[in-house]
């Protein structure tokens, strides 16, 4: 019998084969360990603070108190901006279950208009996710009610009552007011979050940009007891905390210069034309009116435009939105001359009893190239104050031959002109001052950049490349009003404690004193701007007045016309005729009002823009 074969164990490859396996065993089991303890020094030290608030927002709830913003008064106390409660639809990201489809239920409830629904979705993945994000503003009493009905639809989405901006007056003087809109993406960019939490509105334009700061206030808060879901509660479990509440602090108020009796008359004196009007006290700089026609509606920002509202607003030909008092620029035409005469006394190169006899036209030495006058047969022997009055363009000609472009450029921009005024709102263009050197500069080819004695000629009667805003032009009619005193004009005069109800007034910053060649300088250039309203260009629209006018009649060129070519105002299209220009202050003999007219196309100063800035004298100095 064979015997039978017994396998013996190897011991020794087992103990290794269980050490291998041990050995594995334990190093997933300690990288299993240090994946733990670095998950908990991330969750426990890492992170701390966003947990922690995180945690504490489960059970307490820091809610925003906006504070209330100022008001906008007008020098008398009128109100011309004001807060109302309004009903606004508000939504919580992170109570929201499904944000697109919650928008695209509130849309079908026409809550929210359905071509901004990629807008609406922007705005609210741009704030945290627990704020509540305004995504409708001052809803009316029905879609309320619609909304309520379907509320339990709408988990995270609810109605807040919030003090919303109102303008009572509508249009009236909104360029210089701005309006407020709703805060967006760009707006998140440059504000403090947290400064804004719970606040809907921001100024956009105006003073109610400008003033951002002040009007604004400090936001307060309150904490609310939470639960698991969210709401509110007074106590969880045996858990009473003991909760903090701050209360908000109103905005500052705004005293502004604007008299609304003078805006309203000025805006209606411009009626459906498109132009600006800006009047200033030149004792101070005040802006007593500022009036861009045609304007719009801020409350309509207020409760929040449509794209296509706002799309009809830009597209608008006549360009609603775009504030002519301190953009447009256009040449001033014979505005200037007064100032163009008093450069000449200055330097020296002519006095008040030197005369020229204007038969129509102006050549220079050497050439036949005719400047014409605006007076086909010329007005004949004339001298400073007659020129001035009959604005006769060929004693200016020669007047700028004689200055030269450089001391006319360095003189003019005295008075404010090449410059931004420095108002206290944003969005001043600063117009263009020419000049040799400027034009060296601006232009690239040599054959540009040469300064043509023909250019100087026509910059004597505010042609050429020069261009003005209507602000700039009466910033610098104050200026002469003022024999040389320039005040930076100015909006705001006074900031009021809404508690205190005491007003901080705001002095008026004195710029430059101007210096000319004699004091007698000024008398004569203003002798030669009330002859202008007696006997001169606008004596038809300072008739019966109870008051001395110093004023000066403009017409500027929109394209030009050939040498021998008549202006035939039948044959052109509308918005190609001449723009209207006035400048006037008054009383002459001791001046508290200085205004600028412009009329675009409105072919003649002194029939279409004169008679608007009587109207606008009128209301300040005979109320």
């Amino acid at each position: 019998m064979a015997a039978a074969r017994v396998r013996l164990k190897n011991l020794w490859q087992e103990q290794q084969l269980f050490e291998r396996r041990a050995l594995v065993a334990g190093a997933i089991i300690g990288l299993l360990t240090l994946a733990l303890i670095a998950r908990l020094v991330v969750l426990q030290v890492l992170r701390y603070d966003y947990y922690t608030e995180l945690s504490q927002g489960n059970r307490v709830r820091t809610e925003p108190l906006p504070a209330s913003r100022g008001v906008i008064l007008d020098r008398h106390g009128e109100i011309l901006a004001e807060n109302r409660p309004a009903y606004q639809l508000e939504l919580v990201r992170e109570e929201v279950p499904d944000l697109d489809a919650t928008l695209r239920g509130l849309a079908a409830l026409g809550l929210l208009p359905a071509d901004e629904l990629d807008d609406t979705r922007r705005l609210v993945r741009s704030r945290r996710v627990f704020d509540s994000v305004p995504i409708r503003l001052r809803l009316t009493e029905e879609e309320v009610a619609r909304f309520a009905v379907h509320r339990f639809e709408f988990p995270g989405v609810d109605i807040r009552t919030r003090l919303a901006r109102s303008y009572p007056h509508g249009e009236l003087g909104v360029h210089a007011l701005g309006y407020v809109s709703a805060i967006s993406e760009h707006d998140l960019e440059r504000i403090d979050r947290g400064a804004y939490a719970g606040t809907t509105l921001i100024g956009k334009l105006g003073v109610e940009s400008a003033y951002e700061r002040e009007l604004h206030g400090t936001n307060g808060f309150r904490e609310i007891l939470v639960n698991a879901q969210g709401r509110s509660v007074e106590r969880l479990g045996a858990l009473v905390p003991e909760l903090e509440t701050r209360d908000p602090v109103a905005g500052d108020d705004l005293v502004l210069a604007l008299d609304l009796g003078v805006q309203r008359t000025a805006e209606d004196a411009l009626g459906a034309n498109r132009g600006a009007i800006v009047a200033i006290d030149p004792r101070n700089g005040d802006v007593l009116a500022l009036v861009s026609r045609p304007g719009f509606d801020p409350n309509g920002f207020g409760r929040g435009l449509t794209r296509l509202e706002y799309q009809a607003l830009e597209e608008n030909i006549d360009r609603p939105l775009f504030n002519r008092a301190l953009r447009g620029v256009y040449p001033p035409g014979s505005t200037i001359k007064p100032v163009m005469a008093l450069a000449g006394l200055t330097y020296g190169v002519i006095a008040p009893t030197d005369s020229r006899f204007c038969r129509g036209f102006f050549t220079l030495p050497g050439s036949s190239h005719r400047f014409r006058d605006w007076k086909r047969g010329g007005h004949g022997q004339v001298d400073m104050i007659r020129a001035i009055a009959q604005s006769c363009d060929v004693y200016f000609y020669g007047l700028a031959s004689l200055l030269g472009a450089e001391r006319m450029a360095t003189f003019l921009g005295h008075f404010g002109l090449g410059a931004p005024t420095g108002i206290d709102i944003g969005g001043e263009k600063t117009g263009l001052l020419p000049s040799p050197e400027w034009k060296k500069r601006t232009f690239k080819r040599p054959a540009e950049q040469v300064w043509f004695p023909g250019e100087t000629v026509i910059f004597g009667i505010g042609q050429g490349y020069l261009l003005v805003t209507p602000l700039q032009l009466a910033h610098m009619a104050a200026i002469i009003a003022a024999r040389g005193r320039s005040y930076q004009p100015r909006l705001v005069t006074g900031i009021r404690d809404p508690q205190t109800r005491r007003t901080r007034e705001l002095a008026p910053k004195l710029l430059e004193e101007i210096q000319v060649g004699a004091p007698a300088d000024w008398d004569t250039i203003i002798r030669g701007m009330v002859a202008v309203t007696q006997g001169g260009t606008a004596s038809a629209s300072a008739r019966g007045a109870p008051y001395t006018i110093a004023g000066k009649t403009g017409t500027a060129q929109v394209f030009s016309i050939a040498q021998n070519e008549k202006y035939d105002e039948s044959k052109i299209d509308e918005r190609l005729r001449d723009h209207a220009w006035f400048i006037a202050f008054a009383p002459a003999e001791a001046p508290r009002i200085a205004v600028a007219v412009l009329i675009e196309n409105g072919r003649s100063g002194s029939g279409a823009a004169a008679p608007v800035a009587r109207k606008v004298l009128d209301a300040w100095l005979l109320k």
